[in-house]
């Protein structure tokens, strides 16, 4: 029972960030920007988690290593958050879930983990899948840059931050849980605040809209979602092998898929489908192998 548990608190996450992308583009269309909507629901979490762990901070303010983990866990959640709205989802998430490609080389940089021959052909899958998504069929592949439009280079640095977060947990594994949530929470909410005020700064981002009882409500109940999501992950992660993790978050991409289908009626070209399948086969493999070190 406890490993069922587990699973659901994981499906329940991965569903969350799935199914995001549609209440981004509600609250964009209501005229609240993702930044903005970013930065206030993460503000909210962050509020309620000092609530009720207001030892939190004093924990966090003794590991200055958390800087980094709310830097990468901010700039992820800004990246992701926008591209989603702006961008074709099914791409998006596909772009993003190069994740295991680039922990390969993060780790070979940060940790000093070599990376092996099985873990090189996961590179070439992954980055083979990217070229098939992005690039159409009539092109010339030389010109690979020429077609990442800007929601595309958002996934592709938001799944590099996630890595890098990933990577970074990894190194602060002995930090109690709580700080780690408070420095994700408010990496989120003061990248996503520091960035829409640029963003307004110089024409790129709006103001924010006047308060209507419709986008508060949404953004409160996505607020929520995303807190009870983050306790799922950390719930579930915790009590399930790294590489049963990797694999069951893996789902993201089928809800994802699967509510762009049924919302948008947006078709899949086979090269996507291609492109997704090499992507997906890299992390699968990916996951496959972290299982497989667990056991040993």
């Amino acid at each position: 029972m406890p490993n069922l548990l587990s699973i659901l608190a994981l499906l329940f996450n991965a569903l969350v960030w799935g199914v995001s992308w549609w209440p981004f583009r509600q609250l964009h269309a209501a005229g609240l920007h993702p930044l903005w909507a970013t930065a206030l629901m993460y503000a909210l979490a962050l509020v309620c988690l000092l609530l009720a762990r207001p030892q939190a901070l004093r924990t966090a303010l003794q590991h200055p290593a958390l800087w980094l983990l709310a830097l990468s866990s901010g700039l992820t959640n800004v990246a992701f958050n926008w591209a989603v709205t702006v961008g074709d989802v099914v791409r998006v998430v596909l772009l993003f879930y190069l994740m295991p490609a680039w922990s390969v080389l993060l780790a070979w940089r940060l940790l000093g983990d070599r990376p092996t021959g099985v873990a090189l052909v996961r590179l070439l899958l992954a980055f083979a899948g990217v070229a098939l998504v992005l690039v159409p069929a009539d092109a010339a592949w030389t010109r690979l840059a020429a077609h990442l439009s800007g929601a595309d280079l958002l996934a592709l640095a938001g799944g590099f931050c996630f890595a890098l977060t990933n990577v970074t947990l990894r190194r602060l594994h002995a930090v109690p849980g709580e700080a780690r949530m408070l420095a994700m929470f408010g990496g989120g909410a003061l990248l996503a605040g520091l960035s829409a005020t640029a963003g307004l700064a110089v024409g790129a981002v709006p103001s924010l809209p006047a308060p209507a009882l419709a986008w508060v409500l949404l953004a409160l109940a996505l607020a929520l979602a995303f807190l009870l999501g983050n306790y799922a992950l950390q719930y579930g992660a915790t009590r399930l092998a790294a590489g049963t993790t990797a694999l069951v978050m893996l789902s993201e991409v089928v809800f994802a898929s699967v509510s762009s289908a049924l919302l948008t009626a947006a078709p899949l070209e086979p090269r996507t489908l291609l492109g997704g399948a090499l992507i997906m086969l890299a992390a699968l493999l990916a996951a496959l192998q972290y299982r497989r070190s667990a056991s040993a």
